[in-house]
């Protein structure tokens, strides 16, 4: 029986309709930008294995703390306890986190990373006799899976089985420079009742939700608003964080800084599963008590693994090199050349960019949702070119790690181009 035999036989893959998925392909080792299967077939990876990736594929030095780690402290309780590495850890994120942010919590993901930061910010509230209950979003927002982060996220054909059992929120739309005044305007009447403790958002770009773009001045203005009514402000980094945006963080690019913010994915440079979320003096100083009944109750078994702070510590070593800001800055700008060459094409319905982040649009003859016919063929037409892409529906995008060349690049952009042709008409 084949490996991929063995995989369906035991297996329950994540977003998967296990009914019809072709069978999976087994990866057995990576190496800078590529992953391998086990016929030695070569495939670009092209969304860095679901935007974790930051500086290749087995990176020798962070394999090798990760390894020196191994043979010192695999893992210790983190209530109590504490150990070398979570502590420096937590030191150099706070330096370079957008604000100043004095405290870290760590977690196991992106979802749970979210998880914390709303239950900080409603226990904010809770602890000192103002209960605040309710919390403003933006539509098309994908925040996670857990049902706090999967309550603050867009509803949805992801969602719907759940729908009775989320707490409501308040979506506003993606601010334009056409309905900024509209949604402030909402915004002021929204808030009036003080009851909503929080806005939680993906800064510059949402990635679920078709990687959407939207301009820095005009989230600076909701979220002086928001802080005007006293609200938290929640900086979704899981996916923006660590360079994708061109700025070591998305909120690098803004005036109002976060009062806390979530952080997973490239947080380990893809090495580890790891969450983290940092906050506010103010904040933590709203559970410090007498009263234990006002304690943050919120832990993972895995709570400041040393395994995963030794690969976040070896990534943010090779993000403070001098070449790691020049590959964001060569990927951006190869990302907007290819951008200014299709962006006026009949058969583009967009062509957008935001740092090393690309995402075209086709322009399709209708259903431009997730479950498209258009999402399996482009995926399909990818593959076969030894590219791994996971389009979300008529919306192919690029997040690669940052060790891509520009021939790798290039390589991708004309099967973006070939794509253009193959299905831009396909309903």
């Amino acid at each position: 029986m084949s490996l991929r035999e063995r995989d369906q036989a035991v297996i329950w893959h994540p977003y998967t309709q296990m009914k019809t998925a072709p069978l999976p392909i087994p990866i057995v080792r990576g190496e800078g930008a590529y992953l391998i299967d086990e016929e030695g077939n070569r495939y670009l990876d092209a969304v860095s294995s679901w935007w974790v990736n930051l500086h290749g594929h087995a990176h020798p030095y962070i394999a090798q703390k990760v390894s020196e780690q191994l043979h010192t402290l695999e893992h210790v309780i983190f209530a109590g306890f504490t150990h070398p590495k979570a502590v420096e850890l937590a030191e150099r994120l706070l330096q370079r986190l957008p604000g100043q942010p004095q405290k870290l919590f760590y977690s196991d993901n992106g979802s749970t990373a979210v998880e914390v930061g709303l239950k900080m910010a409603f226990q904010y509230w809770y602890n000192q006799g103002r209960p605040r209950t309710r919390i403003v979003a933006l539509e098309n927002a994908y925040h996670g899976d857990t049902f706090g982060a999967m309550a603050a996220s867009a509803r949805s054909s992801f969602t719907a089985p759940f729908t009775p059992l989320l707490f409501d929120v308040d979506f506003i739309p993606l601010p334009t420079r056409n309905n900024l005044p509209q949604i402030k305007e909402t915004l002021k009447h929204l808030l009036a009742d003080h009851q909503h403790a929080a806005f939680l958002f993906e800064p510059l770009v949402q990635g679920a939700g078709g990687m959407l773009m939207y301009e820095p001045d005009l989230l600076d203005e909701i979220l002086q608003l928001c802080r005007s009514h006293e609200l938290l402000l929640i900086a979704d980094e899981v996916m923006t964080g660590f360079g994708r945006t061109g700025k070591l963080f998305a909120c690098d690019h803004l005036q109002h800084a976060p009062d806390i913010i979530c952080l997973s994915k490239g947080l380990t440079g893809g090495f580890m599963a790891f969450g983290a979320t940092s906050c506010t003096q103010a904040i933590y100083d709203a559970f410090l008590s007498e009263d234990k009944t006002k304690t943050f109750f919120h832990g993972h078994s895995y709570t400041g693994n040393p395994l995963a702070c030794a690969a976040a510590l070896a990534s943010l070593d090779l993000v403070e090199r001098p070449d790691f800001q020049q590959n964001l800055d060569r990927i951006s700008a190869q990302h907007q050349q290819f951008q200014d060459r299709v962006q006026t094409h009949s058969l583009v319905r967009e062509c957008r960019c935001q740092g090393t982040i690309l995402a075209l649009e086709f322009e399709v003859a209708s259903n431009y949702s997730y479950f498209s016919q258009i999402r399996d063929h482009l995926y399909q037409f990818f593959l076969e070119r030894k590219i791994i892409c996971r389009p979300l529906g008529n919306v192919i995008y690029l997040i690669p790690p940052y060790c891509i060349t520009n021939e790798e690049l290039s390589y991708i952009y004309h099967a973006m181009e070939e794509a253009i042709h193959a299905f831009s008409t396909l309903t």
